[in-house]
């Protein structure tokens, strides 16, 4: 399929907002241009209007337009409406294999101001928003090199970057995305996996103590300065019918007992003990079944009745992966008087601001 975009000067990133649906909704706040897959105007849409997109013989159908593909485009720097809300740049909409596939393109700079409001508090210090502008321009870009597709760069789900488009953008943003510009983290003259999470709980970890096993010498381990942040400690209990239900192979679970310890407390593996069986689980599968903050975290039995335990307590620290950037620790670094380039240089070891080059 020939795709044939009009000619942009800013680095467009393409963002696929609704993944092989069924039909989905297209609209503008000011007129808008209709395109057909070649480029060529094949109609308008009138100002705060919107129609359903759907497919019909393996092609778009939208109002009494139809081509392999439609683009949508707003004029005079208007919104384009896709699905249940507003974006900036303009749409277009293909056929897939399920379905339809409704990509956003925007200016990489304006795409960021939507994101930190994904990510980050408005409130927050703007070296701590700069600091988070710079690690989202360079995390969008590595994605778009090494996850990118034919058809898009990234997606608007947190499995990328949070992306809801116009709502949750804010002055501060647009003053933390606009004076850092353009800059992006490298290393030996590359882009970095410029990875975030929430806040570590004191300490982060290396990147291959968790997602394994390429040690990347800008992803190490730091001190942390998120103490007394929401995210810097929990606890999370569950009845042992619950844990049971959910951890298969085991029975009645008796016992959770951490086997391997990252040196800053993670847990990467533990034992779990049943009265028909055991097994070893990774810290991140445990995480994940049963949704706890981090891996970083102790379980103590409590209660009993017949030797099983009445419940179990996770008490946890951090909220996230603990790897790269903590936002909560950029706020406290901020808060502390350090600048978004002490904050990325703490959290980003041996890595170099450089500016990306629009080709």
């Amino acid at each position: 399929m020939l795709l044939v975009a009009p000619a942009q000067a800013a680095l467009e990133l393409r963002v696929a907002i609704e993944e092989n649906t069924k039909q989905v909704k297209i609209g503008s706040s000011t007129k808008a241009i209709v395109r057909d897959a070649t480029g060529q105007p094949v109609g308008e849409i009138a100002p705060l209007n919107a129609f359903v997109a759907e497919t019909e013989g393996g092609r778009v159908k939208m109002n009494r337009w139809q081509s392999n593909a439609l683009w949508v485009e707003p004029t005079n720097k208007g919104f384009v409406w896709i699905g249940d809300k507003w974006y900036r740049g303009r749409t277009l909409v293909v056929p897939t294999n399920n379905g339809l596939t409704a990509i956003n393109y925007v200016d990489l700079e304006r795409y960021l101001y939507s994101v930190l409001g994904g990510e980050v508090y408005t409130n927050w210090p703007q070296e701590a928003l700069k600091a988070q502008a710079v690690a989202a321009r360079t995390y969008a870009l590595y994605q778009r090199q090494t996850r990118g597709n034919r058809l898009f760069d990234v997606g608007d789900t947190i499995a990328w970057q949070v992306y809801r488009g116009v709502e949750t953008e804010s002055p501060s943003f647009y003053n933390a995305v606009d004076a850092t510009a353009g800059q992006v983290l490298t290393y030996t003259g590359k882009l970095i996996l410029a990875a975030y999470h929430a806040a570590s709980g004191g300490h982060t970890e290396n990147v291959e103590n968790v997602w394994g096993p390429q040690a990347l010498p800008y992803l190490r381990a730091v001190p942390d300065f998120d103490q007394g942040t929401p995210g810097y400690q929990w606890t999370r209990s569950f009845t042992q019918p619950e844990l049971s239900n959910r951890i298969s192979g085991v029975g009645q679970v008796q016992s959770l007992t951490p086997e391997r310890i990252s040196p800053f407390g993670r847990v990467l593996t533990l034992k779990v003990v049943g009265d028909k069986g055991s097994r070893i689980m990774s810290g991140a599968e445990l995480q994940r079944i049963f949704g706890l903050r981090s891996t970083w975290f102790t379980v103590t039995p409590e209660g009993n009745n017949k030797s099983l335990p009445l419940s179990f307590r996770f008490d946890g620290r951090g909220f996230g992966h603990g790897i790269g950037l903590s936002q909560w620790g950029a706020y406290g670094m901020a808060r502390q008087g350090a600048n978004y380039q002490q904050i990325l240089q703490h959290y980003y070891r041996g890595a170099s601001l450089a500016r990306i080059r629009v080709r």
